[in-house]
């Protein structure tokens, strides 16, 4: 499955840093997608639902590894582009994307 568009919207909190709209194939959007600047780096965070014992499920996820490490290489990626077009600085934590 091809990722065929990612839209950032940055965002300039502690550990949230975006929301991310992710297409596949140009027909299958999953929205609400975050970047997370955590502990040990950054991440992708799925979008979730709180359920009514106060804890989080995904709604949507990927189910292989290598599918979720393409999801995150590509959002990271275009995070940092997003960041860069803005003029913000880089963050020496998103070197690798």
């Amino acid at each position: 499955m091809e990722i065929t568009e990612v839209t950032v919207s940055i965002r300039d909190e502690d550990k949230l840093k975006a929301f991310v709209n992710v297409t596949f194939e140009d027909c299958f959007v999953v929205r609400g997608m975050k970047v997370i600047k955590g502990a040990t780096g950054y991440f992708v965070s799925m979008p979730s639902r709180k359920m009514n014992d106060g804890t989080y499920r995904d709604i949507a996820h990927p189910i292989t590894n290598e599918f979720r490490e393409k999801v995150e290489r590509a959002v990271l990626k275009q995070y940092k582009e997003e960041m860069r077009k803005e003029g913000l600085p880089p963050d020496p934590d998103l070197t690798s994307y």
